[in-house]
């Protein structure tokens, strides 16, 4: 008798789907291998238990809205022979989010800074942690819209509890009031309580100047990302340099500009 069209309504009730998709196949591995009931317990469990890993970890890629799948194993390490790559891996770990502080990227555009903070976060959400990527512009207008709507204190809580919030592009635009203070307050709420990553085209001293309506609020903004922070700066090339024109012959035309006919 075969129990397994029996187990299955049972199974899908239970929702262990990961069970019911590996059932017929380990139980021939069971009678094959002569497995004890406990083993073939064991090996469905398992089986259950990546299911709902691998769901989980798709849900956490779709709400951490990357760009793209960008992986330190795809970063050219050797365009940037000045990067401190050790300290690059030492990132990879996720150390910096256990101690709750910031990574602040600087570079020329087209270095790999976007890239590099993306890998990062797609690092942290294999290893479980939840992680939102958005462009400067991005994030502040999401909380300008929520802001419209009345959703405000919301939106700024699920900005602010996130493990890893990546910012990419800071400094691009400058923060005009409200934006400058929304940003501080984003920053100050998170300060010490969960990881945030920047990335920006400005050097390090010229932070500040994303601040231009308020420098007081800016120096007390960068004060507490400055504060035990992680700072990486990728000097080089951009990697978008534009290709070399391939060489077109010219049409050939006859005297006074009439091309010839045979």
């Amino acid at each position: 008798m075969n129990p397994i069209p029996e187990l299955s309504p049972l199974l899908k009730q239970l929702r262990l789907s990961g069970i019911l998709d590996s059932l017929e196949a380990r139980n021939r591995q069971a009678v094959d291998s002569h497995l004890a009931y406990t083993e073939f317990l064991a090996l469905l469990i398992q089986d259950e238990v990546a299911r709902r890993e691998q769901t989980k970890l798709q849900s956490r890629l779709r709400r951490a809205s990357f760009r793209s799948q960008k992986t330190l194993e795809g970063f050219d390490f050797d365009r940037l022979p000045q990067l401190n790559r050790s300290l690059v891996h030492d990132l990879a770990t996720g150390r910096y989010i256990e101690e709750k502080v910031a990574v602040l990227i600087a570079g020329p555009c087209g270095t790999g800074k976007s890239h590099l903070a993306q890998a990062l976060g797609h690092g942290a959400v294999r290893q479980g942690y939840d992680v939102l990527f958005s462009t400067q512009t991005q994030l502040l207008g999401s909380l300008h819209g929520a802001r419209a709507t009345g959703s405000y204190e919301r939106r700024f809580q699920q900005l602010a509890r996130v493990d890893l919030l990546i910012i990419d592009d800071f400094g691009l635009k400058p923060l005009r009031p409200p934006q400058d203070e929304d940003f501080h307050d984003l920053i100050a709420e998170r300060y010490e309580r969960t990881a945030t990553i920047l990335t920006s085209n400005l050097d390090f001293g010229e932070w500040g100047d994303a601040f231009p309506a308020n420098k007081m609020l800016g120096a007390a903004t960068l004060d507490r990302l400055r504060h035990a922070a992680y700072r990486v700066v990728l000097d080089g090339d951009s990697f978008r340099a534009p290709r070399p024109m391939p060489d077109t012959p010219k049409p050939s035309l006859a005297k006074g500009g009439k091309t010839t006919h045979s």
